[in-house]
């Protein structure tokens, strides 16, 4: 396995690609509301994008024929927006997103609520949010990568939900994804020594009931197996010697103390 080691100039490039999107983040979350469609959360995400001077990262990757993943309640990751998908207050969505700045990706997913939400809807959001930075508590040059892996699966797993298991996150760089792979489920292996200078996109999708999941007719839209909710949190994150650096990380969450959550 082959994973690349960034230079100090690719990381300050994957610095500012991680600073767009969360700014892309930060403002398309405040822009859903009950009525929208999926489609018109697409056109926004492009447009606020765009306006940075970056380029999508997901639109006509592999086929997928949009910027945003626009995923609502049962669908796990890779939504394709629809015109005919219409936002209900309770629904909640996740929005994964990248961009590419001066040819270096970057990758993060939230998910949101519409409207007012149910307690169960948001502690999973909460949960999910939480079990990456139990991930991230592992993150640092000399640890393995299973051991991000095990502690991400440990804290979601405690609250008796489905930590999906056929999809996981990835090395990112001038490629949206890159070795290796990322499992957010328990391993017995401890997987590859972190190096400082390794970029990766965690990525824990956490299921309400079974981790088991299906893929629509469009190829693309993964549902959870039982249609029970599911939520997406993820960031584009820099190994180092300490602490691992949140390329993606919004600065309302930094102003809300999530760096002290690791």
């Amino acid at each position: 396995m082959s994973v690349k080691i960034k230079t100090p100039h690719e990381i300050e490039l994957m610095r500012e690609a991680g600073r767009i999107l969360a700014l892309v983040h930060e403002n398309l979350a405040k822009e859903i509301k009950p009525g929208m469609s999926t489609l018109d959360i697409d056109r926004l995400g492009e447009e606020m994008i765009r306006s940075y001077g970056c380029i999508p990262s997901f639109k006509n990757y592999c086929g997928y024929p949009a910027s945003i993943c626009v995923s609502v309640n049962e669908e796990v990751v890779h939504g394709i927006p629809n015109a005919k998908r219409i936002l209900q207050e309770g629904d909640i969505v996740s929005l994964d997103a990248g961009v590419i700045y001066k040819g270096y990706h970057s990758d993060a997913a939230r998910t949101v609520g519409v409207g007012e939400i149910s307690e169960e809807a948001k502690l999973l959001i909460e949960r999910t949010r939480m079990s990456f930075f139990e991930g991230m508590k592992k993150a640092t040059a000399g640890n393995h990568l299973h051991d991000i892996s095990n502690n991400i699966a440990a804290y979601a797993e405690s609250f008796g939900y489905g930590v999906v298991r056929d999809l996981v996150g990835h090395g990112i760089g001038t490629q949206l994804h890159e070795e290796p792979e990322i499992p957010n489920f328990r391993k017995r292996t401890r997987g590859l020594k972190l190096r400082a200078g390794m970029t990766l996109a965690v990525e824990p999708m956490i299921n309400i009931g079974t981790h088991e999941v299906l893929w629509l007719d469009d190829d693309w839209t993964v549902i959870s197996e039982d249609l029970s909710l599911s939520a997406h949190y993820e960031n584009t994150i820099l190994i180092t010697e300490g602490k691992p650096e949140l390329l993606t990380l919004t600065e309302s969450e930094k102003a809300a103390g999530a760096l002290n959550l690791f």
